[in-house]
């Protein structure tokens, strides 16, 4: 169960264009449980789960939203490229749609609920920015949020005189591991709200505070955060964040919660706000036929019955909302001219792509012509803002060439100081320089020498011709003092009485 005795945020990830998935999460929270958006301490969200966020807490249409940013996936999809044709200009169409949908007090709303992920360039450090002068301000922390270096641009926006960017790189999932904060991600992981993918593999990736199971699925969703898939499949997207919203709901008891429809079944409520926006003959008629089966149950009386559904009554849920499922329908419709409609013909497209190599250099010359006029008012800035990052790289390639060069010269002394050295030593030894490390044996020699002066004039004489007194058996002549026998290899020394 959620406790609800203490206070509770939201959290949104970031993840480009899988951003449509938040609008469903959002939109089944806001209808189905609206006490949890009115009375939750803070909204936060990164890049795409800003836009979220800010729709959120400021009371935008989500339904606008998420035609929004389906109309944005429209335009990438358009190009041969994407998103990464040059004449794709994300931030301008973006800071257009926020424009146009944010009401005039958003920054009063804003301020102290909703929180914004940024990273800061300087230093690479997560700001949370929640205080708004203007809704310009609101408008260009949610661009400054959504920024991804190369992929929007080269030079980063600013906010508040600081250069930031995307506040996914930093944390994507701000202040998750708050106990009563209810995370929201695309990618099925541990979030609260996410994707269930039925899948064993018990290994996953944190990005950045964001948790991603290794499955075939989120490897799919990975791939469609920045080259948007189908409109088709985007709803598909929000209808999947509205139905994991509602599981999220169902699994903590927080549905039937809110007056006046305490006392009546949510599944009859949901009945009557969609019987009246059926377009089609055949779901208005299943509608009306689970309404019926569901008037004849009789009222719940205890909160906890409510949540259990049949299978029958699960289908009631398969739809969105009607404003926002009106609102995604006419934004996936392709409103095709004549023009457009023979520009989509096989020959057409292989004269297209085969004229590539001529027309992109033309498209690119004129988008970077447009990109330059629409970047005069911000050049002094911004040529600030370069030359003060050239100073600064070149300062560290200085100081990283003259530490390498510093340890080469230092090692190249040393080398030719030993060598000097060296060649500065005597060229004759003694025998103990010859012998340094053995001065036992010097000693030993030594002291034989003292021995031997010592018994010469004493009783003991060596006779060294051994082999003529062993042979011949001779009383050695006079002077000898002694002979000395092998004996089976040894040594004896044998005494004889020297002539007084």
């Amino acid at each position: 169960m959620f406790p609800l005795d203490s206070p509770w945020n939201i959290s949104f990830a970031g993840c480009g264009f899988l951003g449509i998935y938040h609008v469903g999460v959002a939109s089944c929270l806001q209808e189905q449980a609206p006490f949890l958006v009115e009375n939750a301490r803070h909204v936060y969200g990164a890049s795409a789960g800003a836009l979220t966020a800010t729709a959120l807490v400021t009371g935008v249409c989500l339904g606008e939203t998420g035609a929004g940013i389906i109309g944005v996936a429209k335009e990438a999809r358009k190009r041969f490229l994407g998103p990464m044709h040059p004449s794709f200009n994300l931030v301008k169409i973006m800071r257009h749609m926020l424009h146009r949908t944010l009401p005039p007090d958003a920054h009063h709303r804003a301020t102290g609920r909703l929180g914004i992920s940024l990273t800061r360039v300087a230093d690479g450090e997560n700001v949370l920015v929640s205080v708004f002068n203007s809704t310009d301000e609101v408008v260009q922390a949610c661009v400054c949020s959504a920024y991804i270096p190369v992929y929007c641009g080269l030079i980063p926006p600013t906010l508040h005189g600081v250069r930031y960017v995307d506040g996914g790189i930093s944390d994507n999932l701000p202040q998750y591991d708050h106990k009563n904060t209810i995370t929201v991600s695309p990618f099925s992981g541990e979030s609260d709200i996410c994707p269930r993918d039925s899948s064993t593999n018990l290994h996953e990736l944190r990005f950045t505070n964001t948790s991603i199971q290794f499955t075939l699925k989120n490897l799919y969703r990975v791939s469609r955060a920045l080259f948007p898939p189908d409109p088709m499949v985007m709803n598909a997207m929000c209808k999947q964040g509205y139905l994991d919203a509602l599981q999220f709901l169902k699994r903590n008891g927080l549905l039937n919660l809110n007056e006046p429809y305490r006392d009546r079944p949510l599944l009859l409520i949901r009945d009557e706000r969609e019987g009246d926006v059926n377009s089609s003959g055949e779901e208005e008629d299943e509608d009306i036929t689970n309404a019926d089966n569901i008037e004849q149950r009789p009222h719940v009386e205890d909160s906890t019955d409510v949540h259990h559904y049949s299978p029958k009554e699960d289908n009631i849920f398969q739809h969105l909302p009607p404003n926002l499922h009106q609102a995604l329908i006419e934004a996936c419709k392709e409103r095709r001219s004549l023009c457009q409609s023979l520009s989509n013909l096989l020959p057409m497209r292989l004269a297209s792509v085969m004229m590539l190599p001529y027309t992109l250099p033309l498209e690119s010359a004129m988008s970077m012509a447009v990109r330059l006029l629409e970047w005069m008012p911000d050049v002094q800035e911004d040529m600030v803002w370069v030359r003060e990052q050239m100073a600064k790289v070149l300062q560290c390639a200085v100081r990283q060439a003259s530490r390498s060069i510093s340890q080469h010269v230092s090692a190249r002394f040393s080398c030719q100081l030993e060598l000097h050295h060296y060649q500065s030593l005597p060229t004759q030894f003694s025998s103990a320089s010859l012998l340094p490390s053995c001065p036992s044996v010097l000693n030993v020699i030594m002291r034989l020498n003292q021995y031997q002066r010592q018994l010469l004039p004493g009783v003991l004489c060596i006779n060294m011709d051994l082999q003529g007194s062993f042979k011949a058996g001779v009383p050695p002549a006079e002077g000898s003092k002694a002979s000395v026998i092998p004996l089976g290899g040894a040594l004896t020394l044998k005494e004889l009485p020297c002539p007084s």
